[in-house]
């Protein structure tokens, strides 16, 4: 039968890095097999927060494309249900009240085992299992008794989750052996790591899909690079498009051991796809990014702009700083200008009589000025570009030039030359 899967975050903050690995490698192994990908909140109330978490976790999930089958389910609307089958089970013998709290009796001897699909066979001797609190005196279901009543509701076949977890398999397989109920196949992918060999979390930068979105990455590259921890086709390829890895992506090809984040790495990645993509959806991409933050420049000159950063930039949050200048004068540092008056001045001078005014006449002009200075190019264009673009580093300056138009050029040149 295909596989039935969940991804069942907890709606306490913005959905991780490590949540969203998980529900990677959930939604690829449903959609490589035919299978069904469910969505699952565990939350256990209704707060203004966590409903916005809630909807943060849908749009990550959106944005990076993992789309899920059927309603999404929520643990709140399921705690009666916990309680009546925590209920069942003292009745049945298989649990005891204590306290005011339900308890389901866990065996003494032997070991309590399963055959992970990532693993290999692991058993936990069943000593190490203390009596588990199902129901809590206050009446509301404990982890380990929700989620693998809820597996059970949904039909779960496969739980596919993060080693951190393994611990608390053993428990929720006798829970489900005393509910009576079928036992899914278990799967516990490597943790994800920074570069110190800890945990990934926000001392090594970026660690939810809301800040990497933010910082302007482009989804399919993070999506590509999140697929490649832990898992690999080959040893060579690095590139896969999301119907590449839904083609390819099997679980006897995922490792056990933690990954390593390297941030560099994404921000290589991501630099190849957007020089990949066609002009045209590069432009969209950039906009629909300046959009998201606020950004109300001049669309028209965005798309011009795009053109001239797409082989430059390896995320869109380097374009305001790279080609802001386009859309706002900047004020360059003084040392970058120090005695350049004159050649700004001559530099005003010859671009005014320059026509048409097009890149490759504006290259020529400065050319011809740089050699009647006695200079050479480089050394010449250095001060231009500063008092035009406000740095020393920008687009290509006679392409910029152009881009900014005669007037706005010559307006520039006249706040620094003489």
């Amino acid at each position: 039968m295909p596989p039935v899967v969940r991804f069942a975050p907890s709606p306490t903050g913005l959905l991780h890095i490590g949540g969203v690995h998980t529900a990677l490698f959930n939604w690829l192994h449903a959609r490589h097999e035919g299978g069904q990908f469910r969505l699952r909140i565990e939350n256990t109330d209704t707060s203004r927060e966590v409903a916005e978490a809630t909807e943060q976790i849908q749009e990550s999930l959106r944005w990076l494309g993992l789309d899920w089958d059927g309603e999404i389910t929520f643990q709140l609307d399921r705690m009666e249900r916990c309680r009546e089958e925590a209920e069942r089970l003292v009745a049945e013998g298989k649990a005891y009240e204590d306290e005011g709290a339900i308890r389901i009796r866990m065996p003494d001897e032997g070991s309590t085992g399963w055959d992970d699909a990532i693993r290999g066979r692991i058993d936990v001797p069943n000593e190490k299992l203390e009596d588990l609190v199902a129901i809590r005196a206050d009446g509301r279901p404990t982890y380990n008794f929700a989620s693998p009543v809820e597996d059970w509701l949904d039909s779960i076949t496969l739980v596919i989750r993060g080693e951190d977890h393994i611990s608390n398999t053993p428990k929720q397989i006798r829970v489900l052996e005393a509910l009576g109920a079928p036992v899914p196949v278990y799967a516990h992918v490597g943790n994800i790591f920074g570069a110190d060999g800890k945990k990934l979390s926000k001392r090594h930068g970026a660690v939810s899909v809301e800040e990497f979105r933010r910082e302007g990455y482009y989804a399919p590259a993070l999506l590509n690079y999140l697929a490649l921890l832990g898992w690999s086709y080959d040893d060579r390829t690095e590139l896969f498009s999301r119907d590449d890895l839904v083609r390819l992506f099997t679980l006897d090809r995922v490792g056990s051991s933690p990954a390593v984040f390297d941030y560099d790495k994404l921000r290589h990645l991501n630099g190849v796809y957007l020089r990949a993509l066609d002009g045209d959806a590069y432009a969209e991409a950039l906009l629909g990014w300046l959009r998201e933050r606020g950004c109300d420049w001049d669309e028209r000159l965005v798309r011009r702009a795009a053109r001239l950063v797409q082989d430059k930039i390896t995320t869109f949050s380097e374009f305001p700083g790279f080609a802001g200048f386009f859309f706002q004068r900047v004020d360059p540092d003084p040392a970058l200008l120090d005695g350049s008056g004159p050649l700004l001045g001559a530099a005003r001078s010859a671009l005014a009589e320059v026509e048409p005014f097009s890149a490759e006449r504006i290259e020529e002009t400065l050319r011809a000025l740089a050699e009647r200075e006695g200079m050479k190019p480089r050394q010449a264009f250095q001060p231009i570009r500063a008092a035009v673009t406000g740095s020393n580093v920008s687009p290509g300056l006679f392409e910029s030039i152009e881009l900014l138009g005669r007037e706005e050029t010559l307006a520039r040149l006249d706040r620094y030359g003489r």
